[in-house]
């Protein structure tokens, strides 16, 4: 059963950058598409950016010119660099990966931009 571990989240200034990490374990990753989510209280989980095994990528609106998402399959590990970080980006960031059996997810790491 893949497990996913996220780290890297924090407490930024706005502007500031944050770089989150997924760690992935089970050889499968290299063949699915894996995401990276937020979800804020009261609000439905939203798709941040997704890259594909591949290596496409594609981005909500909101962080198109300030993230970038990237994979790195030797390691089983997929990033989410965060620049030009804004208050509305303040949001718990989720792991996914799209496996046949369904989704799977991390447990989240807390993003919190504020001065």
């Amino acid at each position: 059963q893949v497990q996913l571990v996220e780290s890297g989240g924090g407490l930024v200034q706005p502007g500031g950058s944050l770089r989150l990490s997924c760690a992935a374990s089970g050889s499968i990753f290299r063949f699915f598409t894996m995401g990276w989510y937020r979800q804020t209280p009261g609000k439905q989980r939203e798709l941040v950016a997704a890259i594909a095994s591949g290596g496409n990528s594609n981005y909500v609106d909101s962080a198109k010119g300030r993230f970038t998402i990237s994979r790195d399959n030797a390691t089983n590990t997929v990033y989410l660099q965060m620049n030009s970080l804004k208050p509305e980006d303040t949001a718990v960031y989720y792991c996914n990966i799209k496996t046949i059996s369904g989704d799977v997810w991390g447990q989240g790491t807390q993003v919190t931009v504020s001065s």
